[in-house]
């Protein structure tokens, strides 16, 4: 598997072989979806939190006598069928969405979406991302660049974020410098994840044979935990 490797100018500078581990496996629905679902429960933090009887403040005495009055039996003012008070299973912040991720599954979804967006002809090697200095500017200079090469026009112009990139290390030009543009997300290669991915039309992986690397890591790491 070949593809052409281009500069930050949107020039060809010659093509790349692709990792069939990586790029070439056929989509499992099944699999994103089970995988992206637990990522998207796990992250989820509960909020919503409704108080029940034993949490509403009032309601120790007894509002009338059991019998002899005419009127219902209560307990309590604080029942749920009381104006303030408690709520039956309303909201409890308490409660845990988190699902168990297997190592292989998750890995294999990464290496399936990445796959599936390659084939798509959504994922763009760039040599290398270089900024000398902080500016917007130039990073919008770059992505319009990038978006001349065939099939990433649509990369300006939107408004919204379509365009994730990617780099081997750390870098505070880039990240600063593409902060502003509200259709770009970039971040470290180490951090990819199936989500990110599905969530931008268009992937650019910067300094591709590093991250090619980073990412052979992974597999090597779960043939080593087989063993």
């Amino acid at each position: 598997m070949e593809t052409e490797v281009y500069n930050q100018k949107g020039k060809s500078v010659g093509k790349l072989s692709l990792p069939q581990t990586i790029f070439g496996l056929p989509w499992n629905g099944d699999l994103v979806h089970q995988v992206v679902t637990a990522m998207q429960a796990n992250a989820r933090t509960p909020v919503a939190h409704t108080k029940d009887r034993s949490d509403v403040r009032g309601g120790g005495r007894k509002p009338w006598k059991q019998k002899g009055t005419g009127r219902a039996r209560h307990g309590s003012t604080r029942s749920p069928i009381w104006k303030g008070g408690g709520v039956t299973h309303g909201p409890r912040n308490e409660k845990s969405y988190e699902q168990k991720i297997n190592k292989k599954m998750r890995i294999k979804a990464l290496f399936t979406v990445l796959s599936e967006k390659f084939r798509k002809g959504q994922i763009l090697f760039v040599e290398e991302l270089v900024l000398k200095n902080i500016k917007t500017k130039d990073a919008v200079a770059v992505i319009s660049n990038l978006s001349k090469v065939s099939g990433f026009e649509k990369m300006v112009g939107g408004k919204r974020p379509n365009t994730y990139i990617t780099c081997p290390a750390k870098s505070d030009n880039l990240k600063k410098s593409f902060a502003n543009i509200q259709t770009v997300e970039i971040d470290e290669i180490r951090n990819i994840n199936p989500v990110d991915l599905l969530s931008f039309k268009y992937i650019i992986i910067s300094q591709p044979t590093e991250s090619f690397a980073f990412l052979g890591g992974k597999i090597e790491k779960k043939v080593a935990d087989n063993k």
